[in-house]
C-alpha cells in the first residue's frame, strides 16, 4: 500500500514509514503545494493508486460520500507528535494491509 501523507501530517513520515509502505509520499513532493484542496489531492491518490491518510476529517465526507478509489486512513484526534504517528502507523500496519484488500472506504487509526 502506498500512502499519500497530506499537508497536515509530517513530511517526516515518509522516510520513516518506507521499509513498510514503500512508494509512499507527502503531497508535497508529487506537487501538490501547500493550499491544494482536498478534492486535488483525491484526484491525484486516486489516479496515482495512493491511499491518503490525514487528520482532516474533511475525507471522511469524501471517503463516505465516494467511495474508493482512493482508501482514506484517519488519524483521529492527531494533535500528538510525529513519533506518536509513526508508532500508531506501525502498530496497524498489518490492519492497514488488510485494509488495502478490503471493500471499505475508510480506517479510522486512534491513538
Amino acid at each position: 500500500m502506498k500512502l499519500l501523507f497530506d499537508e497536515n501530517l509530517s513530511r517526516r513520515l515518509v522516510n520513516v514509514m518506507r521499509d513498510l509502505f514503500p512508494g509512499s509520499a507527502h503531497v508535497s513532493q508529487v506537487g501538490l503545494i501547500r493550499g491544494a484542496t482536498d478534492r486535488q489531492i483525491w484526484d491525484y491518490a486516486k489516479q496515482n493508486d495512493f491511499a491518503i491518510i490525514t487528520a482532516d476529517t474533511d475525507f471522511v465526507t469524501m471517503a463516505n460520500s465516494y467511495g474508493p478509489p482512493p482508501k482514506v486512513i484517519l488519524l483521529e484526534n492527531c494533535d500528538y507528535p510525529t513519533s506518536t504517528a509513526v508508532r500508531i502507523i506501525s502498530a496497524n500496519a498489518i490492519l492497514l494491509s488488510q485494509f488495502e484488500r478490503d471493500s471499505h472506504p475508510l480506517l479510522i487509526l486512534r491513538k
